[in-house]
């Protein structure tokens, strides 16, 4: 037996009626739209590349380091060495990869986003006009006699 007793003494809502038929569709029909697939793809196959290429570059300076260390430490020019060249390039790296992101989502992800945000708006509008319109139909059907008021 629960410690805690069940909220409204018992009483549970009955499930909601399900959509009439000529609503119009909602996040359902977003998420299953082809323009969805296309935006998920884009962004993991970029987000994929750009991983392994930083990771990559990483992870070959660290083993570089740790299995090449003489020919890190050869002065390339002046005080500076191959090493501390290709710590520097690290940073590039980033920066590059940084800005290919920004330059792909703003390119290939965010106007699909701004399509289906706007389709979705759209569609929520459309909905809570329909229900207001129900409403007030209902309403206008409804008797004045057997109108109930608030306490």
């Amino acid at each position: 037996m629960s410690l805690y007793p069940p909220p409204n003494d018992g009483y549970y809502p009955p499930p909601p009626p399900p959509p009439p038929p000529g609503r119009p569709p909602g996040p359902e029909s977003i998420r299953d739209s082809p323009e969805l697939r296309t935006l998920r793809s884009a962004y993991r196959s970029f987000g994929a590349a750009a991983t392994l290429v930083s990771t990559g570059g990483f992870l070959a300076y660290v083993l570089l380091s740790s299995f090449a260390a003489g020919m890190l430490n050869q002065p390339l020019v002046g005080h500076l060495t191959i090493g501390l060249a290709l710590g520097l390039c690290q940073f590039l790296v980033m920066g590059v990869t940084i800005w290919l992101y920004a330059r792909h989502m703003s390119r290939r992800v965010d106007p699909v986003t701004h399509r289906l945000r706007a389709r979705l708006h759209e569609n929520e509008a459309q909905a809570q006009a329909q229900a207001q319109a129900q409403a007030r139909e209902q309403q206008r059907r409804t008797p004045a006699g057997r109108r109930f008021g608030t306490w």
